[in-house]
């Protein structure tokens, strides 16, 4: 990865772990908690793409797994981020930007509810039966709705940042554009002034002959 995608998305982490533990875990909702740090891998993987995504979600999983007070086996919920990153990677479009925001709302739900699954069949497989005593349909539709309410809040700014700091290409594209159409103006402005100047010369000689020169350097002007 890039040093500017890896401190940028050190810092969104960093920041979104504090604030789920700090200020999300308190809240005591009913059912799940809503969830931050899925929503910051989301952000960054779609901008990032899959290996970017996969490698973001393994980080900020394994950060999420030692950070107090984590009650749960390290590298648990490593394995889930990464492989929610790598396929949230696998949407990005070719020009990095998303045409409306049904996709990531879609890749939002179908997270929550992938996530909270393998979190809980990988705890099934290391002999945590915490997720029986819960009742899964409940847990799946609060982390399914918390996510998605908290989504557009987070997911557009992320990919926003995320993209501001990689050089996002469609921005590129576009100043590139905007210097040939001020260099084209200008080359114009000029040859419209020449023109000027010269058939302000070929008046004092004559006013037929100028006529003539005008229509001429006017198509000129057009062609170039």
């Amino acid at each position: 990865m890039r040093v500017n995608r890896l401190l940028l998305s050190s810092a969104l982490v960093v920041v979104a772990l504090v604030i789920q533990v700090s200020v999300l875990a308190r809240l005591h909702l009913p059912g799940a908690v809503p969830d931050l740090m899925l929503l910051t891998v989301l952000g960054l993987a779609m901008v990032y793409g899959h290996v970017g995504g996969a490698l973001v979600g393994f980080g900020a999983g394994l950060l999420a797994d030692l950070a107090p007070p984590a009650d749960h086996a390290a590298g648990r919920y490593a394995l889930v981020l990464c492989v929610v990153g790598y396929f949230a990677g696998l949407i990005k479009p070719e020009n990095g930007r998303l045409k409306s925001a049904t996709g990531p709302m879609l890749v939002v739900v179908a997270a929550a509810i992938g996530s909270t699954l393998l979190y809980a069949g990988v705890g099934a497989l290391v002999g945590d039966t915490a997720a029986r005593h819960v009742g899964m349909t409940s847990l799946l539709i609060t982390a399914a709705l918390y996510d998605l309410l908290l989504a557009p809040f987070v997911v557009p700014g992320v990919m926003a940042l995320a993209r501001r700091a990689d050089g996002d290409p469609l921005t590129e594209a576009n100043s590139g554009g905007k210097a040939d159409i001020s260099s084209g103006w200008i080359s114009s402005g000029t040859g419209m002034r020449i023109g000027g100047q010269r058939s302000g010369l070929g008046a004092l000689k004559a006013k037929a002959r100028t006529r003539n020169v005008r229509v001429g350097r006017i198509k000129g002007v057009k062609r170039l």
